[in-house]
């Protein structure tokens, strides 16, 4: 097969995109940003779901929690698995499913059967997103082109999950059944041009055998997590039930550690983890994605249920936010190559800091333009940063044949910690219910939920300044090591 670059005589930073190519990642794109869009969208339509299906808000919780179960769960597998049955082959397979269950979940009329299909997007997804991310960073050679790529690709994902909050408002207004039913055309189309798009890839060779053990334990492990957390603020933290779920997730994965560390093919090999910038990625991807679901969450409660905002009014508050990823994610590429991941991470945990604590302020009566777009200009910016920089610190220096497991990891850092601390902020909030629900009783029990927000950014924040170094070291590193040429030089920088 051609190589989808072209390269002109010049240097390496003149290498060309071929229509190919950005069809390939046109592709992939379309995918994460359905998987992003399809967990912010549904929230704004669950009133008129309960209404039409006569549901329990209990039973309304599943409709999200189905989905973050089945996408949180199995995405150790779903990286894997890439790996190990081809990368192009897995994603396709898995759009599809997902195509046929967003069909499904516009035509049910029954509660259980909408829960079932957002269960199977949710799985699908959790092997779309591995094998999309690792398609890229196995396609694109690491530094400048795959640092575009992913900039590229993360700021559709970030978008779609901006962009579904105001896409489910509009669509609700006419039927939920549409936020349901609008990714099926979108998921089919990309499917066609994968077909004809994406590069034919291996599976892996000499992979010692399939690590059935670790793949049971991992994937059991991260749904009886995941499930304890969403059920957790309903059936209580301190509740036995609770307890003895989050002992036997404890078990699961520390019976998966020592599976991984004695397979000669593990689902995750653990070594991986050994490397600073790696456990930073992680790390931040907890801290990022959780302190924005949690803000995200209560966000919407307190404009629809406090301010009276209808949900395309709500869903217009957060325009700002997602407008700004969109224009602005595309660049981070380039500022990644001149200032490399830790402190453009750094950059952005700090924006998300300040502008979760401006929003401490609001009150029954608020200023949108004082009080509130400051903090969503803000969070945009720092999403901006953060989520592409946080993929691109995570998958470079890492081998090909590891890129699934990778990005699985990733994603699944990114799930969990959207899990959580979604659960976390949702038991503060409730522990400080008034009695009496008045307006501004109700706003004081929301505070100390906005505090949780901004505390894990700030955790965040001060896990990645423990990888910022002064770029005036790294040249005498370079010249000690005269071997090393101007390439691996420019990995070196990216990766730290």
């Amino acid at each position: 097969m051609t190589s989808p670059l072209t390269t002109p005589a010049g240097p390496f930073s003149a290498v060309r995109w071929t229509p190919r190519l950005w069809g390939t990642l046109l592709v992939l794109c379309a995918a994460m940003f359905l998987d992003a869009l399809d967990v912010s969208m549904v929230g704004v339509a669950l009133p008129s779901i309960g209404s039409d299906l006569h549901l329990s808000t209990s039973t309304l919780q599943w409709i999200v929690s189905g989905y973050i179960l089945g996408y949180g769960g199995l995405l150790l597998l779903g990286g894997r698995t890439a790996d190990l049955l081809g990368r192009r082959q897995v994603f396709l397979v898995a759009l599809g499913v997902f195509a046929l269950a967003s069909l499904l979940g516009g035509l049910v009329d029954s509660g259980p059967l909408l829960i079932a299909s957002r269960f199977i997007k949710g799985l699908s997804a959790a092997f779309t997103a591995p094998a999309g991310l690792s398609i890229i960073t196995t396609t694109f050679p690491e530094g400048p082109l795959r640092n575009r790529a992913l900039s590229i690709y993360t700021t559709c994902a970030a978008t779609g999950f901006s962009m579904g909050l105001v896409l489910s408002g509009l669509l609700t207004e006419a039927s939920w059944r549409l936020t349901m039913l609008l990714p099926a055309p979108i998921a089919l189309l990309a499917l066609v041009a994968g077909l004809r798009l994406l590069p034919r890839s291996a599976r892996e060779e000499n992979h010692g055998g399939y690590d059935v053990p670790g793949a049971v334990l991992g994937t059991a492990s991260m749904l009886l997590l995941v499930f304890t957390v969403v059920q957790a603020p309903d059936t209580g933290w301190a509740s036995a039930r609770t307890l003895l779920s989050f002992l036997a997730a404890a078990v699961l994965l520390t019976s998966f550690v020592l599976v991984e560390r004695r397979s000669p093919s593990p689902l995750i090999r653990l070594g991986v983890l050994r490397a600073g910038g790696q456990v930073r990625a992680q790390l931040g991807a907890v801290a990022f994605f959780g302190s924005y679901v949690g803000f995200q969450f209560l966000t919407t409660l307190y404009m629809q249920s406090l301010l009276g905002w209808s949900a395309l009014h709500t869903a217009l508050a957060f325009l700002p936010a997602g407008a700004l990823v969109a224009v602005s994610s595309t660049k981070v590429g380039a500022f990644v190559d001149r200032f490399g991941t830790p402190r453009l991470i750094t950059a952005g945990f700090a924006f998300m800091v300040v502008g979760y604590a401006l929003f401490l302020r609001v009150d029954l009566d608020p200023s949108y333009a004082a009080v509130i777009l400051p903090s969503m200009l803000l969070i945009g910016a720092a999403c901006a940063l953060v989520f592409p920089s946080l993929n691109i610190q995570a998958t470079n220096g890492v081998e090909d044949h590891e890129q699934g497991m990778v990005s699985g990891l990733l994603n699944t850092s990114v799930q969990v910690g959207g899990a959580i601390f979604l659960a976390v902020v949702t038991a503060v909030v409730t522990a400080g219910a008034p009695a009496h629900a008045t307006p501004q009783a109700v706003l004081d029990s929301y505070r100390p939920g906005f505090m949780v927000v901004t505390g894990v950014a700030l955790a965040g924040l001060l896990i990645t300044l423990t990888g910022v170094r002064s770029r005036r070291v790294r040249p005498s590193v370079v010249v000690v090591r005269s071997t090393v040429t101007e390439a691996e030089a420019e990995r070196v920088a990216v990766r730290d």
